[in-house]
């Protein structure tokens, strides 16, 4: 990992800082629609800091430069920021938020400026009040990116990839149907409409898949729903006479991407009182934006007294997966379980027998070209995680082609991949060791399993969190004084993102706002690492389902968990004297359904059947 001298960035910035009169500037990881991952024309706050990280926040003065991140990034943050620049280690005690930094950077009366559209309304609220609490004089929303300005032509180019439609035989709902159960909830919530901004959500209502994010299968757009009218607002370019003649059947208007500020404009005017009359607030129906939407987008549509922040409801139907969604879930995840069984077996006989010398692109690019072969494949779900040794322990690593390590078979292998597929969208971590691990690897490997082990089994109330659940997975961990830096779940799409909300196992306090329903489709991935030396995290998909108990407490149903990914465990790196009897059976099981239903991918004779047969052994 190279640090980027970002010197003359940070100087030439500062320059138009003076210009626009901010003394601090604030620059998000996000894009114009709350992206989690974004494409390369929006890497803003990765061209100004050197960081290539997926989260974190960049805040600039005329003396300092701050980046905050949360703990899945310190090492690589540590590795990659140069000296002009501040780590603020987010949830460490006594480190500040960026929010509060950029306060505290404010006092005695300074301009903190940002772009509006990559700044949800909701946070810019909250900073524009700590701005003013701490004697700062205001947030002021600037209409010139000052990052693209100084990018200027070296920025690449906007992505303009074809739309394609997504088949109701993957779907598994018709668009007609999903617009008519949204149409239900704005009427529930007395609204005049919706204006939708995430990029999945518009793919997910629409039953459109694009390209203009790697890994997700998104395009750029923006929609409206009113209880009589949908539109679409997207490039014409990326829509062919299919996808036309589909959306016109469907009744969704097409309209030019940019003019969703112009018509927000107009839509807010249109809840104007007629001349004459007087309406107070409390009897106009707003329109809804989910959370994430821009503050730019909601200063458009007339603010508070026209709109209403929410949780999105297609958000959360998108979340509950329907039965052809979970049944491709449960395809997709066999299929890419046999190419993962088959890398792995690979990789170990390279490694072992041949005694190749391999490195972790060229692992990873083999790894791709196994999971290409299977049916319905379409690319991978994000860049894979091919990490030997030292490199395991940062959580996020990605090789660099050119300048990555060899995989040494003498140490900790991490392997974190996923891919996506018509019939869903896979994400599986497996830690191996191809020698002899250490009585330390073992152990940490040992706890996080049974932690793994413990989360899946659970049976819980309806109502139940994934903030509540989040122990679960930990408490083997925490009795011996060690725990991890990341989340222990996160929501999954259906050939869509492979990070979704608004479900998560964590202690972000939003996984305590939305209860775990049947068909939500979570990722199971406890970890532990010791910086410098190893990393261990093990990860499957799960999905949640109603569970059979004996009894119904308060008539309530009960909950547990269902996994679909179907990949063996490291036999080598599992201390079987710290499981129970148990936890063993439920391994056996594992590698049982594991065997039965990805043998047939394999010859009889082959590595990848011989690997397996090994693997799933009964303990």
């Amino acid at each position: 990992m190279e640090k980027i001298d970002t010197t003359d960035r940070l100087n030439r910035l500062r320059e138009l800082m003076k210009q626009h009169k901010v003394d601090v500037y604030i620059v998000p990881s996000e894009d114009s629609h709350s992206s989690e991952y974004i494409a390369p024309c929006d890497a803003r706050r990765e061209y100004i800091t050197g960081f290539t990280g997926s989260a974190g926040c960049a805040v600039i003065t005329h003396e300092k430069a701050a980046l905050a991140t949360d703990g899945r990034y310190f090492n690589q943050a540590t590795k990659q920021l140069d000296a002009n620049w501040l780590l603020l280690k987010q949830g460490l005690q006594d480190v500040p938020t960026w929010q509060e930094w950029s306060a505290d950077q404010s006092e005695g009366g300074k301009v903190v400026g940002v772009d509006p559209t990559v700044i949800s309304a909701p946070e810019a609220r909250k900073l524009s009040e700590k701005i003013k609490k701490k004697g700062g004089q205001d947030l002021v929303p600037l209409e010139e990116n000052l990052v693209d300005t100084i990018w200027g032509q070296s920025r690449p180019a906007k992505p303009s990839e074809i739309v394609k439609l997504l088949p109701v035989q993957f779907a598994g709902k018709d668009v007609k149907t999903k617009l008519e159960e949204l149409r239900k909830e704005l009427d529930k919530k007395k609204s005049s409409g919706i204006i939708v901004s995430m990029l999945d959500e518009i793919a997910w209502l629409f039953n459109l898949r694009g390209n203009d994010i790697p890994y997700n299968p998104v395009f750029f757009s923006y929609a409206s729903v009113t209880p009589t009218t949908a539109t679409l607002y997207i490039d014409a370019s990326k829509l062919d006479s299919d996808c036309n003649t589909y959306l016109t059947e469907n009744g969704v208007s097409i309209r030019p991407y940019e003019k969703i500020f112009e018509d927000s404009q107009v839509l807010a005017e249109s809840l104007d009182p007629a001349e004459g009359e007087e309406a107070p607030e409390a009897k106009i129906k707003k329109f809804l934006v989910s959370t994430k939407t821009s503050w730019a987008l909601k200063r458009a549509l007339g603010g508070d007294t026209k709109v209403e922040d929410v949780r999105s409801p297609i958000g959360d139907a998108k979340a509950v997966k329907n039965d052809t969604e979970m049944e491709g879930m449960r395809a997709c995840h066999i299929r890419d379980g046999s190419a993962l069984i088959e890398y792995f077996a690979w990789l170990e006989h390279q490694l072992v027998v041949k005694k190749a010398t391999i490195d972790e692109v060229t692992a990873a690019d083999k790894l791709e070209e196994l999971r290409s072969k299977h049916k319905h494949f379409v690319g991978l779900s994000f860049d894979t995680i091919s990490s030997t040794g030292a490199n395991a322990a940062v959580i996020h690593y990605m090789p660099e082609r050119g300048n990555c390590a060899t995989i040494d078979p003498n140490a900790v292998y991490l392997c974190d991949s996923g891919a996506q597929y018509y019939d869903g969208t896979t994400d599986t971590t497996r830690t191996l060791h191809f020698g002899q691990p250490t009585e330390l690897e073992k152990k940490a490997y040992t706890l996080v399993l049974k932690g793994h082990i413990a989360l899946d089994v659970a049976i819980f109330p309806k109502g139940t969190t994934g903030f509540a659940l989040d122990t679960l997975a930990r408490q083997f961990l925490w009795e011996e004084g060690l725990d991890y830096r990341h989340g222990t779940g996160h929501g999954v799409g259906s050939y869509l993102n492979v990070h979704e909300g608004p479900i998560g196992i964590g202690t972000r306090i939003q996984y305590s706002e939305v209860p775990l329903a049947p068909g939500n489709v979570i990722s199971n991935e406890p970890g532990y690492y010791e910086d410098g030396n190893f990393g261990i995290r093990i990860e499957n998909i799960i999905m949640v389902k109603e569970a059979e108990t004996k009894h119904k407490f308060g008539d309530k149903p009960y909950l547990g968990f269902e996994h679909v990914t179907m990949v063996p465990y490291c036999r080598k790196l599992i201390d079987e004297s710290l499981l129970t009897r148990r936890e063993k059976h439920w391994l056996n099981e594992y590698h049982a359904d594991v065997h039965a239903k990805t043998k047939d991918f394999f010859y009889a004779t082959s590595v990848a059947m011989k690997w397996l047969e090994h693997e799933t052994q009964p303990f």
